[in-house]
C-alpha cells in the first residue's frame, strides 16, 4: 500500500497533462482537426499510397504520384513487426495535435523524476517545457515528425542519466524503450540533436568516472548502452535499413554533378549546398528572442492589435476602423536574419530567471552538462552567422551536412532550460536563508540586467527588415510611409516585451522572496510560480496557434479541391504524368496525378536535378509557345518529353489555371535507335538538353550492368504497350523483329525493382539520367517490373527478433527489480 499510495501524485500529474492538452486543443473535443500546413502537403504525397492499401491490403512501398516515382520510406510506410510504433500509438491515445503535446509533458516529467524534482514542481517543468513556444508553433505548422522526435528526448536523456548513476537495469531498460520511440518517430535531424547533448552529458560523466578511476562503472555503463541501443535499433531496422538505403538516391547525399545549373562550378564536398543547409540560421542578437518574444518583430505575420501604430497608420490612411482591424491582424512586422518564421522561439522569461538561478545556487554538478548543451545548441543554431563552428560542424562532423534549417538545434536549449529552471526552484526552495537569498540576488541582477542593457541597445537598432525594400515598392506611393510606420512598430514591440519580461522576473523573484521570508509556503510558492512559469508561455502561444486553426474534419482530409484543370486530365484514363511549374515543389498536384513534383525535404536528387537544371528554364519558353486554338504547347521540350508529361497546368491569373496538353510526350515506354555513351553525371545531365529522346539516349558507361550496342534496328512496326500499371508492379508487352533497347518511363531505383522478361529476372540499367533502360530479345515478350525490397524483408526479421529480446529483457529487468524490492 505504502509504493502504490507513491503512484497517486504521479498519476494525478498524468490526469493533469490530459485536461491540459485537451484544453489547449480543445476543439478537438468538438470533432474538429487543427490545419496543419505540412500535413496538407503530406496529404497529397501520400494519397496514392493511402488508397492502394485502403483497397488491396497490400503495402506499395513506392509511390507515382510524386517526382515521377519514389520509395514511401519517409511517407509513413507500414512495415511488419513494427512493434514500436504500435506501442507509439498506445502512448499518442490522444486526438492529434493534443497527443504531442501529452507526449511533450510525460516525458519531461519522467525525466524530473529521474532529477528527484518533486510531483508539483516537476508537473509546472514538463507544462513549462511543453508550451515552449517552438514545440507548440511545429505543431500548428504539420512538423509532427519533428514533434513527435522531441517528445521522447526527455525521456531518452533521462534513461541515461540513470545508467550513470548506476542504475543499470532500471537505466538501460528505460533508454531501451525511450530510445526506440524516439528512433521510430522517424525524424533523424531531431534524433541527431540528442545525440549532440547525449554526448556533452557522456563526456562530463565520463571525465568523472576517469577521475575516480571507476572503470568497472565504465565498462558496465558502456555494456549497458550498447544493449540497449542495439536492441533500439533493431526494433526499428527496417525503418533505418531502408533509409540509409534511399539516402544515397536522395538529395541528402553528395551530388555527382560537379557544375551548378548556371555551369559555375561544384565545388561543394557536404551533402547539400552550404548556402541551402544554412539558410535558416539565426541572428546573434535575435537569439535575446529566447527571453522576450517579439524584440525582433515576432512572426511573419504578427497580430499587433488595434493599440498599435499600425492601426492608427491605416486609419490615418482613410481606412475605416474594420479594414483597419483586419490589416493588423497580420502585419510583417519580423526582421530577424532568418527568411520567415512563423513565430519566436521563446523559452520564457520566468524560465529564464529560474535557470540562472540553478547555475548559482544548485550543487549539483550535472547542471554544466545542461549549461554546455544549451551554448553549443545556441552556437550552432546561428549557423552562417557564426562561420568558424559552422563550418567545422560541416566539414567535420559526420552526417551535420545531411541536415538544414540549423537554428532548429534549439530545440536541445528548449529542453536544457526548462530542466535547468526545475533544478533552480527545487534548490532554492531547499536551501539556507542565506543561500537563498545570494542566489535571488545573483540570478535576478543577471536577468534584469540582460533586460536593462537591451533597453539601452533599443536606440542602436533601425528595426530593418529584410523584405522592407520590397513593401516600399508593394504599397507605391504609400510604401515610404508605410515602412516607416511598420519599423515604429517594431521598436514599440521591442520595448514592451522587455518590460513584460522584466516585470515576470520581478514578480517571480518577489514570490521567492516571500517564501524565504516565510510569508508563503512551500507549495503555495511552487504554484504561484507555476502558474506564472506556464502562463508567460500559454499567453505566447495562444497568439500563434489557437482554436483559429481548426478546421472541419472532412476539411482536414481533403486539403485539396479539384479544379476545372484537374477534372479535365482526369478524364484521361491513360498512363501519363503531370508538370505544374508553379507548384513543383508542393503536394497538391500529387493529391490528383501522377505529379513530377511534390513535397519531400528528401526527395530524389538526380529527378529534382533534372528540373533545377533543365526542366524549370523552360517555364516561360512553355508559356510563350502555347496554342491559343488547341491549349497544346507548340515546342518539343525534350525532359518533359522523357518524364510521359502529357500535360502542363499553368496560371491563368489570380487562383485560375489551364490544362496543357504536351503532344510530344514520348508515352510510356520506346524502343531507341541510337545509344550516346559519356564517361561522367555532367556529360549525361547536359546531353539532354538538346536529345531526340523518342530516337536517342544518353546513358552513362558507369551505370552499365551489360555490354550495349551503339545502334539498334528499329522499324515502325515495333511497339512497347503498357498492359498494367500499379505503383509495386508494370507490366508490358513488346513485339519488334530486331533485339531493341527499350526506354521506359519510370525512375531509376535498383534497390528493390526486379526486372523481368517472360517470367525470368533480367537486368537492366540507368540511362537518360533518371529512367531505366532494358536490352529485349527479338520477337514478343512480356515485361514486367516488380517493387519487392529485400531491405524491407531483412530489416523485418530484425525488428522481430529484436522486440522479442525487449521484451525479454524488460520482463526479466522488472522481476528482478521486483524481487530485489521485496528483499529490502
Amino acid at each position: 500500500m505504502k509504493n502504490i499510495g507513491k503512484l497517486y501524485p504521479h498519476l494525478l500529474a498524468i490526469i493533469g497533462f490530459v485536461v491540459v492538452s485537451l484544453i489547449y486543443f480543445y476543439p478537438v473535443l468538438q470533432g474538429k482537426k487543427i490545419y496543419q500546413s505540412d500535413i496538407a502537403q503530406y496529404t497529397g504525397m501520400a494519397k496514392q499510397q493511402n488508397d492502394f492499401r485502403k483497397t488491396t491490403g497490400e503495402e506499395p512501398y513506392w509511390a507515382d504520384n510524386a517526382f515521377g516515382g519514389m520509395p514511401t520510406y519517409q511517407m509513413g510506410a507500414n512495415y511488419p513487426h513494427n512493434y514500436v510504433k504500435k506501442l507509439d500509438s498506445v502512448l499518442r491515445f490522444l486526438p492529434r495535435p493534443a497527443d504531442y503535446l501529452f507526449l511533450y509533458f510525460i516525458g519531461f516529467y519522467i525525466l524530473m523524476c529521474v532529477l528527484k524534482v518533486d510531483p508539483l514542481k516537476a508537473f509546472f517543468g514538463a507544462l513549462a517545457f511543453g508550451f515552449s513556444t517552438y514545440l507548440v508553433i511545429i505543431l500548428g505548422v504539420g512538423h509532427n515528425a519533428k514533434a513527435h522526435a522531441i517528445a521522447y528526448m526527455p525521456m531518452v536523456v533521462a534513461g541515461v542519466l540513470l545508467v550513470f548513476r548506476k542504475r543499470y537495469i532500471t537505466g538501460g531498460l528505460l533508454t531501451m524503450v525511450a530510445a526506440a520511440l524516439e528512433i521510430n518517430a522517424n525524424h533523424f535531424q531531431m534524433t541527431y540533436y540528442l545525440l549532440l547533448l547525449l554526448l556533452v552529458i557522456g563526456i562530463y560523466y565520463i571525465v568523472q568516472i576517469i577521475q575516480k578511476k571507476d572503470f568497472k562503472h565504465l565498462g558496465i555503463l558502456a555494456g549497458t548502452f550498447v544493449v540497449a541501443g542495439l536492441f533500439a535499433i533493431g526494433a526499428n531496422a527496417t525503418g533505418l535499413m531502408a533509409t540509409a538505403e534511399y539516402t544515397d538516391f536522395s538529395m541528402r547525399s553528395k551530388s555527382e554533378l560537379t557544375i551548378n545549373p548556371d555551369g559555375s562550378p561544384n565545388n561543394t564536398d557536404s551533402a547539400m549546398d552550404y548556402d541551402y543547409i544554412t539558410e535558416y540560421s539565426y541572428g546573434k542578437a535575435e537569439s535575446f528572442n529566447l527571453i522576450a518574444p517579439r524584440l525582433f518583430g515576432g512572426g511573419a505575420r504578427e497580430n499587433v492589435g488595434e493599440d498599435s501604430v499600425m492601426y492608427e497608420f491605416i486609419l490615418s490612411q482613410g481606412a475605416r476602423p474594420s479594414e483597419a482591424k483586419d490589416f493588423v491582424s497580420g502585419v510583417p512586422t519580423y526582421w530577424g536574419d532568418q527568411p520567415i518564421v512563423e513565430a519566436p522561439a521563446y523559452i520564457g522569461a520566468v524560465v529564464f530567471f529560474l535557470a540562472l538561478l540553478a547555475l548559482f545556487i544548485d550543487k549539483r554538478k550535472v547542471k554544466y552538462a545542461f549549461l554546455a548543451g544549451a551554448i553549443l545548441s545556441l552556437l550552432l543554431s546561428w549557423g552562417k552567422n557564426f562561420p568558424v563552428l559552422t563550418n567545422f560542424f560541416i566539414d567535420y562532423v559526420p552526417l551535420y551536412d545531411k541536415f538544414r534549417a540549423v537554428s532548429s538545434i534549439q530545440v536541445v536549449l528548449e529542453l536544457c532550460f526548462p530542466v535547468l529552471a526545475i533544478m533552480g526552484l527545487q534548490s532554492f526552495m531547499k536551501s539556507e536563508k542565506a543561500e537563498q537569498w545570494k542566489g535571488l540576488q545573483y540570478a535576478g541582477g543577471a536577468a534584469l540586467g540582460v533586460i536593462i542593457v537591451l533597453f539601452a541597445l533599443s536606440g542602436s537598432f533601425e528595426y530593418t527588415g529584410g523584405y522592407d525594400a520590397q513593401l516600399r515598392e508593394m504599397y507605391g506611393q504609400m510604401g515610404p510611409a508605410f515602412v516607416e510606420a511598420l519599423q515604429e512598430q517594431r521598436a514599440d514591440m521591442y520595448m514592451n516585451d522587455l518590460l513584460r519580461s522584466g516585470f515576470l522576473i520581478l514578480v517571480t523573484g518577489g514570490v521567492l522572496w516571500a517564501y524565504k521570508e516565510n510569508k508563503l509556503s512551500n507549495m503555495v510558492a511552487t504554484i504561484i510560480v507555476g502558474v506564472l512559469l506556464v502562463g508567460d508561455l500559454y499567453l505566447i502561444d495562444k497568439n500563434y496557434v489557437n482554436k483559429e486553426d481548426f478546421i472541419s474534419a472532412r476539411e482536414a482530409n481533403m486539403p485539396f479541391q479539384e479544379t476545372p484543370s484537374d477534372s479535365y486530365i482526369l478524364e484521361d484514363d491513360s498512363f501519363y504524368r503531370v508538370y505544374e511549374p508553379q507548384a513543383r515543389l508542393q503536394g497538391r498536384t500529387s493529391y490528383f496525378h501522377n505529379s513530377v513534383g511534390g513535397y519531400s525535404a528528401v526527395r530524389p536528387r538526380r529527378t529534382d536535378q533534372l528540373f533545377t537544371y533543365l526542366a524549370d528554364p523552360y517555364i516561360s519558353e512553355i508559356y510563350q509557345s502555347i496554342d491559343p486554338e488547341t491549349m497544346q504547347v507548340n515546342k518539343n521540350f525534350p525532359v518533359l518529353n522523357l518524364l510521359n508529361i502529357k500535360y502542363i497546368i499553368v496560371q491563368a491569373g489570380e487562383g485560375q489555371s489551364l490544362p496543357l496538353t504536351n503532344p510530344y510526350a514520348n508515352g510510356a515506354a520506346w524502343f531507341v535507335s541510337d545509344v550516346k555513351t559519356v564517361a561522367s553525371a555532367d556529360d549525361e545531365i547536359l546531353s539532354l538538353k538538346d536529345l531526340n529522346s523518342k530516337q536517342e539516349a544518353v546513358v552513362n558507361k558507369n551505370d552499365l550492368t551489360e555490354v550495349i550496342k551503339a545502334s539498334y534496328a528499329v522499324d515502325s512496326t515495333a511497339t512497347i504497350q503498357l498492359d498494367e500499371h500499379k505503383p509495386n508492379y508494370i507490366k508490358y508487352t513488346s513485339d519488334n523483329k530486331n533485339e531493341g533497347l527499350a526506354i521506359f518511363s519510370e525512375i531509376y531505383y535498383a534497390n528493390g525493382w526486379q526486372a523481368y522478361i517472360d517470367g525470368k529476372e533480367v537486368p537492366y540499367f540507368r540511362a537518360d539520367y533518371v529512367l531505366r533502360a532494358m536490352q529485349v530479345p527479338a520477337g514478343k515478350h512480356t515485361i514486367e517490373f516488380k517493387f519487392d525490397p529485400q531491405v524491407v524483408k531483412t530489416g523485418s526479421s530484425i525488428a522481430l527478433f529484436s522486440s522479442i529480446g525487449m521484451l525479454l529483457l524488460l520482463v526479466g529487468g522488472i522481476y528482478f527489480n521486483t524481487k530485489k524490492d521485496n528483499q529490502l
